[in-house]
């Protein structure tokens, strides 16, 4: 258990202005984290816009086999264009990293995962991922 625990466990889930949706998690994350956000996503692809997803992980504490066993149960039902990490330990980026890939091996359906130091950085990534989405597109997509 880490030392904020899942008392003191913080998530807050939230579109930016920019259009990306922006995840902080601080402590111990749940299942029911994991169920809210792959809700998100799921109302967002409805609506047809890009899931641009960026994740603080800077102060996550753990993350139980049981908590990965739902995010990707969940992920196999929600669509995501491109995630940003920041701010992830060595193991954390191992967990996303292998949960990610099976979730898309089972799914068939893949997206760009990438780790990044400075949040400025990743959005910087997830805006330019987006540009190369509506390019793929094409005018009136």
């Amino acid at each position: 258990m880490s030392e904020l625990g899942p008392r003191n466990a913080h998530f807050d889930l939230r579109e930016e202005p920019d259009g990306i949706l922006r995840m902080e998690l601080r402590g111990d994350a749940s299942e029911d984290m994991m169920r809210e956000m792959a809700a998100v996503f799921r109302r967002m692809a409805e609506s047809g816009r890009e899931i641009l997803f960026l994740v603080d992980l800077r102060r996550v504490g753990a993350i139980p086999a049981s908590v990965r066993k739902v995010a990707a149960e969940e992920m196999r039902s929600a669509r995501v264009d491109s995630a940003a990490l920041v701010g992830a330990s060595f193991s954390v980026r191992v967990l996303v990293t292998l949960t990610t890939k099976g979730v898309q091996l089972v799914t068939g359906k893949s997206y760009p995962l990438e780790f990044f130091e400075a949040e400025r950085e990743a959005r910087a990534w997830l805006l330019a991922q987006r540009d190369a989405l509506r390019e793929r597109r094409g005018p009136g997509a």
